[in-house]
């Protein structure tokens, strides 16, 4: 890891949690470091429409390769580590009445000096969870990272 790039997981909670002023300025950063990442939204009361998101955006932008298990493997478990993160461990959104609005980054690279370390993906979610009446959110964030 030079000076100029964080760790993985810090890479990945800077973009999502980057502003529309402060965007720019976050993918300048990262794009200067050997990282690829993607960076999208969504929203459900269904915890597998918000997997299925995260999932086709990191394969639409050439993060993972969906005819290797391994890969499809350790974005699923980021996903879910950076998901129990959000609803407090539960990993349940509609059964309890919750729905989430959320702003997601995925971040692939080699975060350590030696790159025999191998390549780790990491998956960081911020936005709001609540019951789905409008206003009554409050902010939730989870951060995910596993090794390919």
């Amino acid at each position: 890891m030079t000076e100029q790039q964080s760790g993985i997981g810090k890479t990945a909670l800077q973009l999502v949690l980057a502003n529309s002023h402060e965007i720019k300025e976050a993918e300048e950063k990262v794009q200067a470091t050997s990282y690829r990442y993607c960076l999208g939204k969504t929203g459900s009361m269904e915890l597998q429409k918000v997997v299925s998101a995260i999932e086709t955006a990191a394969k639409r932008n050439g993060l993972v390769d969906d005819q290797l298990y391994r890969e499809m493997h350790a974005l699923y478990h980021a996903i879910l580590e950076a998901v129990q993160g959000v609803t407090r461990g539960q990993v349940q959104l509609g059964d309890v009445m919750r729905t989430v609005g959320l702003r997601f980054s995925v971040v692939r690279g080699y975060p350590y000096p030696n790159s025999k370390e191998g390549e780790w993906i990491a998956v960081a979610l911020y936005g709001t969870i609540g019951a789905p009446i409008k206003g009554l959110e409050h902010e939730t964030s989870g951060l995910g990272i596993n090794h390919i």
